[in-house]
């Protein structure tokens, strides 16, 4: 045992201990298949906000239920049962590290596939107890610097600098409406690298409340920023997360009194229902570029997450194969059964899950992502990425009211993270 995975080891027992007693914090367990016990049993967390008013992802947690139904009826885990643990973050700080709380108590050998604003709160927790956080939604940077951080996308960073750089040549000015908070700090930086590699200026940053019920004011505002120059068409980036489509109800009232502005976000803030929801083709994103980590919801490569959908998800609306967090929980999910694998008949630990990735095994992931692999610096640590190494995007657009690639392949934002100047 190295030196680095006994240090990790023993301050897993030590954060076992100091857990105590476990805190109501509102998690689910699915049940493994017959013939499991509990010496062979793989036990995970996945976490996601739920019935808040502001960001939720109730996807995350519901697909990874249905993963475990279907590996545990198909063998499990190279032989083992899953057991999945889920939790409520709420969107609150001190939830989300009650939820690590609970993963220690719980030993879980790793969180994945998770989203939470939260990192501060919850990662110093999972350090401490040496357990690896798989594929989280990438909605922070510290996400990108714990060296138990293991993303399988790119996250904001990687959306917003694609973003940046594919309507530096297609608008005059540009403005962000982003939420008003620690994690909404952290983007204009990333839409101004990709703006600023394609020579154009930089966005006009915009807050607003993550939880407002209308934004009428707020779509004023940003469509009078983004016709500020007469030369050009402008564009209007809303980052809002779940709330980007109540931006987007006001935005179309106020735009009548406008000329014509082009729209554009990412993967996350809007998605086919949300386009379908708002007109279809005549909707206002009809024309607007969205930037994902994935490639379409139709491409025959998510044939094997929708077959799991099934069969074990039918009729579960919360579960949504085109929405990017049940995509990167199902991406998790496939490293978490490449890491098993790789350990063959050994045991399956947080320490030996953390130490297989450490030690460089590559998981492919059957065209959606490239082959991912971590290591301690990566092409981005010189400018605060030191985890990120999936940096690609793909290129959509709104046309004729549904969702398309605008390009075929990936495009690597490499080059343009390097120049960003994130805090």
């Amino acid at each position: 045992m190295t030196g680095r995975r006994r240090i990790r080891k023993i301050s897993s027992t030590l954060a076992t201990v100091a857990a105590g007693a476990s805190l109501a914090v509102g998690c689910g367990v699915v049940p493994g298949v017959a013939g499991g016990t509990a010496d062979d049993t793989v036990t995970v967390m996945t976490w996601a906000p739920q019935d808040t008013g502001a960001t939720n992802r109730p996807g995350m947690p519901a697909l990874a239920l249905a993963y475990a139904r279907w590996v545990n009826g198909h063998g499990g885990l190279s032989g083992r049962r899953l057991k999945v643990l889920t939790c409520n973050d709420h969107n609150d700080g001190v939830t989300a590290a009650k939820c690590a709380r609970r993963a220690v108590k719980e030993n879980v050998v790793a969180v994945v596939g998770s989203y939470s604003q939260h990192a501060d709160s919850f990662l110093p927790v999972l350090e401490g107890a040496g357990i690896p956080y798989i594929g989280g939604y990438g909605i922070t940077t510290r996400e990108f610097t714990s060296p138990l951080s293991y993303p399988v996308n790119g996250g904001q960073p990687a959306l917003l600098a694609g973003l940046g750089t594919a309507l530096a040549g297609a608008c005059g000015a540009v403005t962000m409406v982003r939420p008003d908070t620690i994690a909404g700090d952290q983007l204009p930086p990333l839409l101004d690298s990709g703006l600023t590699a394609g020579g154009h200026p930089d966005a006009t940053d915009q807050r607003a409340a993550e939880d407002a019920t209308e934004y009428g004011g707020q779509a004023d505002r940003a469509l009078r920023s983004a016709t500020a120059d007469a030369t050009a068409e402008g564009c209007v980036v809303p980052v809002l997360g779940d709330r980007t489509s109540t931006f987007m109800d006001s935005f179309r009232r106020a735009r009548d009194a406008w000329p014509e502005v082009r729209t554009a976000t990412v993967l996350g803030s809007v998605d086919q229902s949300t386009v379908n929801a708002t007109g279809g083709a005549s909707s206002p994103y009809e024309g607007s570029y969205v930037t994902s980590w994935y490639p379409v919801s139709t491409d025959p490569r998510w044939g094997p997450m929708k077959k799991v959908l099934e069969e074990k998800a039918f009729g579960d609306n919360r579960v949504d194969a085109a929405d990017a967090g049940v995509q990167t929980t199902w991406i998790a999910y496939t490293v978490l059964k490449k890491v098993v694998a790789s350990l063959g008949d050994g045991p399956v630990t947080a320490d030996t899950v953390s130490g297989a990735l450490d030690d460089g095994l590559e998981v492919g992931t059957g065209g959606l992502t490239p082959t991912l692999k971590w290591t301690f610096q990566s092409e981005l640590a010189a400018v605060g990425f030191p985890r990120l190494v999936n940096t690609d995007v793909t290129l959509q657009v709104v046309r004729e009211g549904r969702l398309v690639a605008a390009r075929k392949g990936f495009l690597d934002t490499t080059d343009t993270l390097r120049a960003a100047e994130v805090s």
